[in-house]
Formats: structure tokens, C-alpha cells, sequence
């Protein structure tokens, strides 16, 4: 029998984030096996805290990068874990040189959840320049979907022997699928959206999409907080259909928000993965997404959802003209969702560990 794991999972905070919730919910599952999980942040925030199993140890590192990459450094000295995994470009630098420091790279994992367009920060853009050298030094890296393993390798020139895919898990529970299906229905659906309100999620297109295609009465209603709020609102004021878009803000517990809609959109320029895609699939809604990696793969490139271009607005307006609740798909499309639970991602996860483990001399 294998014995417990001593794991350290770091990234910048719990924030209201899809590679934030992924970090909490491995690190909890991997807790819930028995394993020692220790769950390291640059800062604190809360969004994400509820997805952070009770056995999970917490830890605040030292503000300002120079002294967090310290004291990560000696946390590894100290904690001896099996294996570390850091989620996101900033935390990946500072892995990598506090392993340096520490003399435990060939114990560092590392993953990316997303593109440098979408991570214009300095530090950000310093940690993809160096993505040849980071994937050599550190024992693996992970992508989050083949589009984004594809780009790692092709456009930062990853190493390919250490870079890897596993897809995200998402948090899926019984009480996501709800218990009766769905009215008949009426012709006016509530279209759910869900992300950072920012520009690579393209909100501002996915409102003039709706003004121009959706079907009369139908709603809008777009999950999130960020700095296009107000553009987005704008936006809805501009095209006459303030009334039927609404931004309640961050939403803790999707799967209620879910529950209650006809269909879920995404409109994104960029996206790795998706998590929302799956959370939406998990609660049997139909899915409309744009032709971006992560989505396309979740949905099996249009066998689970239906797939409009990205940044072709006239399309995604016909999908939402078209749209169809489909209620007899929903066990179709929530056991397509399973295969993005967290137990396949636990054991590929552990699969890798006991690789990095066996490959540095330990276990």
C-alpha cells in the first residue's frame, strides 16, 4: 500500500477564479484520500475558501514577491513535501526559484491555465519567456487542455518530454442535476454566461449577439465580476435590452445559478479550458460556445454542444435564434460532464506524482 503524500499546492490567492477553484478542490481531494496538504497563497481571499477541505492546511506567505519566494523556500526545506504544484504563471517563476533556492526542482510541478495574451502582467510575460527553461529545470508541467499543450510546446517551445495534459476538474455534486426536468418549453429562455468580466471573454459581443438574435422575452444573465462591468452595461443600455440583461455579480454556488436557466453561452476570444462549460453540462443545460480549445474539447468539438466561431457575432445570434432546450439530452450531457469529475483528475494527478516521486529518488 502506498504510503500518504506530503503536498504542497501553491498559487497567488483563493480568488474568484477557474485554476483558483481547481487548486482548492485537488488539494481537498487529495486531503480527503489521507493525504498531508499543505495550501500555500501570495495573499488571502475568500471566493474560493469553501472548496478547501477541512484537513487542508493554510498558509499566507510574506507580502512582496521578493520575501514570498523566501519564504516559499524555506517552507520546502522545512516541509519536505513529496511533491509541490504551483497553478498560473507568476506562482510557476516563483516555484521554480524558490526550488532553485531550496535544492528541490526535480520535486517542483508546475501548470499553466491559460495563454500570455490573457496574462499581460510583467512578471506574467517574464515567466512565459522563460517557459523553455522552467519546463527543463522543474520535474513536469502541466497544461490544462491539448490547444494549450500545443501552444506551450509550439509558441514558448516547452519541453516536450515534461509537458503534459490533464483536464480540469470540476466541482460536481447531486445537487447540480436537478430532480425535475424541465417545463415545455415557452420560447423564452433564460441564457446563463458565467466568467471575469474582462475582454477575453468578450461580454460586450456576446450582448449585441443577444440584442440582435435572441428570441423575444428571452433573458440574459452573465455571472462575474471585473472591469467591463460598466462597458457591458453600456453596451446593454445602447441596444435596448437593459431590462433583460442582468449582472447579479460573483456567484459562490453556480450550480443553483445553473439550476435555474434554459441554456448557458460562452463567448470567449481566448479559453484553455472552461470550467463553467462543464459545470454547465454537469446541470444538463444545452451549451453554446465559441470555437476556442478547451470548449471545443469539452464538448467533443460539437457532439455535446453547439460551436459558433470566435468573434463572429452573426453566428452566435443565429445559435441563439436557433436555440433548442433538448431536455432529452440532459443525461447525455451530465455524463459527459463526468468525465471531468475530480476523481479522473485525482488519478492522473497521483498517476504523475508517484512518477516525479519514483523519477527523484523518493517513495
Amino acid at each position: 500500500m502506498n504510503q500518504p503524500l506530503r503536498l504542497i499546492f501553491y498559487t497567488h490567492a483563493l480568488a474568484g477564479g477557474g485554476a483558483e477553484r481547481v487548486w482548492a478542490l485537488l488539494a481537498s481531494g487529495f486531503a480527503a484520500r489521507g493525504h498531508d496538504v499543505l495550501f500555500v497563497v501570495d495573499h488571502d481571499a475568500t471566493e474560493n475558501r469553501d472548496f478547501l477541505h477541512p484537513a487542508v492546511k493554510y498558509r499566507v506567505l510574506a507580502s512582496g514577491h521578493g520575501h514570498a519566494v523566501l519564504e516559499l523556500a524555506r517552507l520546502l526545506r522545512q516541509h519536505k513535501p513529496d511533491v509541490t504544484l504551483s497553478a498560473l504563471c507568476v506562482a510557476n517563476l516563483k516555484l521554480a526559484m524558490a526550488g532553485l533556492m531550496a535544492s528541490a526542482l526535480s520535486h517542483c510541478v508546475l501548470s499553466y491555465h491559460g495563454y500570455s495574451v490573457n496574462e499581460p502582467q510583467r512578471l506574467s510575460q517574464i515567466s512565459y519567456r522563460l517557459t523553455p527553461l522552467l519546463t527543463r529545470l522543474c520535474a513536469r508541467t502541466i497544461c490544462v487542455s491539448d490547444g494549450l499543450l500545443n501552444y506551450l510546446r509550439k509558441v514558448w517551445r516547452a519541453d516536450v518530454a515534461r509537458t503534459l495534459r490533464i483536464y480540469n476538474p470540476a466541482a460536481l455534486t447531486a445537487s447540480w442535476a436537478p430532480a425535475i426536468l424541465p417545463q415545455p418549453y415557452a420560447g423564452a429562455p433564460l441564457f446563463i454566461a458565467c466568467g471575469r468580466l474582462n475582454g477575453a471573454k468578450n461580454f460586450t459581443g456576446l450582448v449585441r449577439a443577444f440584442a440582435a438574435g435572441a428570441p423575444s422575452g428571452a433573458r440574459l444573465r452573465i455571472l462575474g465580476e471585473g472591469s467591463e462591468r460598466a462597458a457591458i452595461l453600456a453596451e446593454a443600455r445602447r441596444l435596448k435590452v437593459a431590462d433583460r440583461v442582468d449582472l447579479p455579480g460573483y456567484a459562490a454556488d453556480v450550480g443553483a445559478e445553473f439550476a435555474r436557466a434554459d441554456g448557458f453561452v460562452l463567448n470567449s476570444d481566448q479559453e484553455s479550458f472552461g470550467l463553467v462549460v462543464v459545470e454547465a453540462l454537469a446541470c444538463g443545460l444545452p451549451v453554446i460556445a465559441t470555437d476556442c480549445d478547451g470548449p471545443c474539447e469539452i464538448l467533443d468539438f460539437g457532439r455535446f454542444g453547439t460551436i459558433v466561431p470566435r468573434g463572429d457575432e452573426a453566428a452566435m445570434a443565429r445559435a441563439l435564434a436557433n436555440f433548442q432546450p433538448s431536455p432529452a439530452e440532459a443525461d447525455r450531457r451530465r455524463a459527459r460532464a463526468r468525465d471531468f469529475g475530480l476523481e479522473p483528475a485525482l488519478g492522473a494527478y497521483e498517476k504523475l506524482i508517484r512518477e516525479v516521486m519514483a523519477a527523484a529518488g523518493v517513495g
